[in-house]
């Protein structure tokens, strides 16, 4: 079976590639489905971690090995107990298993949502990271009017910003790359796009002028800045992607600062995406960057691993 995997390539460094002999999944039990896949989408942030053997990698002993979580397929056959879902079903799955395959099989209770024939099947498959910025969007629990800031405009950033929006939030996006704010300003995203490349956050970001900062960027020590950026009674949301949170104390006294962590996403998340997308109300296609066959997957993450501002929203074929 074709799968793309991670493995080591030298002492230093890792890679992911395309192979043809990974193990094909047993037969459906129980309320299992197999899916035969048609795309699957990469999570940059999450798979570049692997790559960098960050800290939610895999270790070495556990190479070579799969890992993706947005699988859109063909229920190819049901278990005996499958009730909600039949053969012929489109699907997304974002459940970890189901990871860059040409074939899974998965619960028809675990992480996936049937799909409407309305909804762009490449698209689809970035309805992960779209989930995750759902999520966030919720945890924040974003009002009409405040100003919010949306820090790092890759594809869960920008599909946030298009979330918050929405919600009738004030949305700023701050980057480093003027080719993805253009995007973000394009969509309607954003009412700004700030750059802060070089000295840009210390000339266009001013403390305490935001309600809600939401760091979809992960850079190490910037954890200070973001609070700064938050008004009395604010809120920081750190998205995944982190070791570890370093902050000083003081910054927050007497603000009432929130700081919020969050990550990953649900089911009821899944429905939520697959309707908003249906009806256009989250747009998708300028986020959708590469569609390639998934024997291209090398060149693809070896620039993931070492030019990532190069990728958006990639999607790899399997027919």
């Amino acid at each position: 079976m074709r799968a793309l995997i991670v493995r080591r390539r030298d002492e230093q460094t890792r890679e992911k590639v395309f192979v043809s002999d990974w193990p094909h999944p047993p037969a459906p039990l129980g309320n299992q489905v197999r899916i035969q896949t048609l795309y699957s989408g990469i999570t940059n942030g999450t798979e570049r971690n692997q790559l960098l053997e960050g800290n939610y990698a895999p270790p070495d002993d556990k190479l070579p090995m799969p890992y993706g979580y947005q699988t859109v397929g063909r229920v190819l056959d049901a278990g005996p107990e499958v009730s909600h879902l039949a053969v012929g079903d489109l699907v997304f799955v974002g459940a970890q298993t189901g990871g860059h395959l040409e074939c899974i099989a998965v619960a028809e209770d675990d992480l996936l949502v049937k799909l409407p024939d309305s909804v762009d099947l490449k698209q689809a498959a970035l309805f992960g990271m779209a989930a995750v910025a759902l999520n966030t969007c919720r945890n924040a629990a974003l009002k009409m009017g405040e100003r919010t800031l949306v820090v790092g405009a890759g594809c869960v950033g920008q599909i946030a910003a298009q979330l918050a929006s929405s919600a009738g939030a004030r949305v700023s996006m701050c980057d480093v790359d003027e080719r993805r704010l253009a995007i973000a300003l394009a969509v309607g995203a954003a009412e700004k796009a700030i750059c802060v490349a070089g000295n840009g956050w210390a000339d266009y970001i001013d403390d305490e002028s935001y309600d809600t900062v939401l760091d979809f960027a992960g850079v190490p020590g910037m954890e200070d800045q973001l609070i700064r950026a938050v008004r009395e009674g604010g809120q920081v949301l750190f998205i995944a992607g982190r070791d570890t949170v370093s902050y000083t104390f003081n910054l927050g006294q007497h603000r009432l600062i929130t700081i919020k962590q969050n990550s990953h996403f649900y089911r009821h998340d899944l429905d939520d995406i697959s309707r908003l997308v249906a009806r256009g109300l989250v747009k998708l296609s300028l986020l959708l960057q590469d569609v390639v066959p998934a024997e291209d997957a090398k060149r693809i993450y070896d620039t993931l691993r070492d030019r990532p501002n190069e990728l958006l929203g990639t999607v790899f074929t399997w027919q």
